[in-house]
């Protein structure tokens, strides 16, 4: 049997949205086919050697899509270049990024017993796995969410209904999953599995970027809710995968 890393590399390396329309002056952040593209792939592809070599269940942890200066710029979650360094020891060569969502998603980590702890039980990524932009007022491009625009969600809603089957097949637990975003990404994704199925319990997490900007001196109080969540997972006998 092939191991996760293995089956979650042959999709996570090869997303496209080729086949769907997008709303005029909607772009596409794909950091796999963008000027960083070789070492992107690179980053990834250690990084799922490395955590996910095995064929033990994980719990999916779901963000809302690739922002520039995480995934956008690392091709994992929440993960900046600092912290791919720092935490998961893998060198980055010629990117440099800070994104606040990941320096508290990494204050978790580690208070959760560190990455190989962490990674042994969760998989992290994110609804939609392609990031989109639009033109700015000052003529950047500037992050857009799937859902904050209704012609761009219903157009990549059969991509991301295809990618969450695909992480089901590929070995995820169906018991639980973790929706990080307590809005509007868990509002469309709580919609999004009632018609699907593939989830009995959706359990919501307040979104790093909400925590850093507005709660950040309840810093601790949110670490402490996603340990919780864990926890619970990890005791609650009705919550295990049918290989428990």
């Amino acid at each position: 049997m092939a191991h996760l890393a293995d089956q979650l590399l042959k999709h996570v390396l090869s997303f496209s949205l080729e086949q769907h329309i997008l709303p005029e002056g909607v772009g596409v952040l794909d950091p796999f086919n963008g000027e960083n593209r070789n070492e992107v792939h690179r980053i990834v592809t250690l990084f799922h050697r490395k955590y996910y070599s095995d064929d033990r269940e994980r719990v999916l942890m779901l963000g809302i899509n690739p922002g520039r200066l995480g995934a956008g710029s690392t091709g994992l979650s929440f993960t900046d270049t600092k912290r791919c360094e720092s935490d998961l020891g893998i060198p980055v060569n010629g990117l440099r990024t800070h994104e606040p969502s990941s320096d508290f998603f990494y204050r978790m980590i580690r208070a959760a017993g560190g990455a190989k702890s962490f990674y042994d039980r969760v998989y992290v990524h994110a609804i939609c796995p392609l990031g989109f932009v639009k033109t700015g007022p000052k003529g950047t491009d500037i992050n857009l969410n799937y859902y904050d625009d209704k012609e761009l969600e219903q157009a990549v809603t059969p991509f991301i209904i295809n990618w969450l089957q695909t992480l089901v097949q590929c070995g995820m637990r169906t018991d639980v999953v973790m929706c990080i975003g307590t809005g509007k990404n868990a509002s469309y994704f709580s919609r999004l599995n009632e018609r699907l199925g593939l989830f009995k319990r959706i359990v919501p997490l307040e979104h790093p970027r909400y925590v850093m900007q507005y709660k950040a001196r309840q810093l601790d109080r949110y670490i402490d809710k996603y340990l919780e969540a864990l926890a619970v997972i990890d005791r609650d006998p009705e919550l295990q995968g049918d290989d428990a």
